[in-house]
């Protein structure tokens, strides 16, 4: 017996001039999401998916690079002004914002998102050589 093949409807995001922009630079890898008011993501990248390996990664020029990558895409499909919300203690925090101000999506406001731990976990007994 054959097999039936389905096929899959793309989910379609409503793209409406103002968004939010998700910056999130940890040590690593730097992650940039375009999304609409509802938080469906438009556009997105990363500096490992622009080719960057190891510690290229976390790398200011490695940031501007994805920010540019995704604000193009999201430039195109209508996107004009964004709240900016920051996350993590990376190096690109900074040029990924200037990057997409850059290509024409204006940075309204910028808002630090990082998480603080109100006296986080217990640390490790002392160390006894």
């Amino acid at each position: 017996m054959a097999k039936r093949t389905r096929s899959t409807k793309k989910r379609v995001v409503k793209v409406s001039p103002v968004g939010k922009a998700f910056i999130k630079a940890s040590f690593n890898n730097i992650i940039i999401s375009l999304t609409n008011e509802e938080g469906q993501v438009i556009s997105w990248s990363s500096s490992g998916k622009m080719g960057f390996r190891g510690s290229k990664k976390n790398t200011p020029y490695a940031a501007q690079m994805a920010a540019e990558d995704c604000s193009k895409v999201a430039y195109d499909q209508g996107l004009r002004k964004v709240k900016a919300y920051v996350k993590g203690p990376g190096a690109g925090r900074e040029s990924a914002m200037r990057t997409i101000h850059s290509a024409g999506i204006v940075v309204t406001e910028i808002i630090d998102v990082t998480p603080m731990p109100h006296n986080g976990c217990r640390p490790p007994k002392r160390r006894r050589v």
